[in-house]
């Protein structure tokens, strides 16, 4: 583990609780250390701080997912909405905000690092068989935790791989962004902008235009669904026929969220 955190005491105590649940711990106090420390040490997680000197939490967290799918907590005193949103969108796993128990926190770290490892499944359900899209072109192993989208390798956090793996194997169904939060990530509680968010990151590496989404379409007034044949026609308008629920009410932009 790597804990990046200018505070000695958050640090140090970190540091006993992980131990104690037989990890190995890194420490740094700045930004620059930490990012220098995740590219030679390769950590298996980092729990990081937002706000950092010199460098702060969200620099460090877009720079590392420039290169690396490492999964990220970040701590944050920060507790408007906004802000936590802010931290999804640079490819945070989770979030923490202070003051925490170090405890929760070290069971979260537990539950993300079986996550990114495929040791479980979504909702904690144990490991699901691969999932392919109806026209093939999309496809998750839950095995080797990885996903292809027309062949290629998707470079996916294990949030967002949790999410697409839910979605291929449920294709045509809608679900609810509360129900998703407890059926994908075992969530009873919490920010459902965490669902927007690694919707939207999904839509930018699986969507030929993520403006206008053919894959995962927004349901209006009930939430998300991934279309079981939307391919390259489909992309292109041809030969999709519209769902009158994704269509958007009277006066709408017809902007999806």
């Amino acid at each position: 583990m790597l804990v990046v955190d200018d505070d000695d005491t958050v640090r140090e105590v970190l540091r006993r609780y992980l131990t104690r649940d037989g990890h190995q711990v890194l420490e740094a106090a700045d930004g620059i250390t930490g990012l220098n420390l995740v590219r030679t040490e390769q950590p298996d997680l980092l729990v990081l701080d937002l706000m950092l000197p010199g460098m702060d939490g969200l620099e460090v967290c877009r720079e590392i997912r420039r290169t690396s799918t490492i999964p990220v907590i970040m701590l944050t005193a920060l507790g408007q909405e906004s802000d936590r949103v802010v931290g999804l969108e640079y490819g945070a796993d989770d979030y923490v905000v202070k003051p925490f128990s170090p405890r929760e926190l070290a069971l979260r770290v537990g539950r993300v690092l079986d996550r990114s490892r495929g040791s479980v499944g979504p909702a904690g359900h144990g490991v699901a068989a691969t999932a392919v899209s109806a026209d093939g072109e999309l496809s998750t192993d839950p095995v080797s935790r990885t996903a292809r989208w027309r062949g290629a390798e998707l470079t996916l956090t294990s949030r967002e791989f949790d999410l697409l793996h839910f979605l291929l194997q449920h294709r045509g169904q809608v679900f609810g962004r509360a129900e998703m939060m407890e059926k994908v990530w075992g969530w009873s509680f919490g920010d459902q902008s965490t669902v927007t968010v690694h919707v939207r990151r999904l839509r930018e590496k699986i969507e030929p235009d993520p403006a206008r989404p053919t894959r995962i379409v927004t349901v209006w007034g009930v939430g998300y669904r991934l279309d079981p044949g939307a391919g390259p026609n489909a992309a292109r308008g041809l030969g999709a026929t519209p769902d009158p629920r994704t269509v958007p009410p009277p006066g709408g932009n017809g902007t999806k969220t």
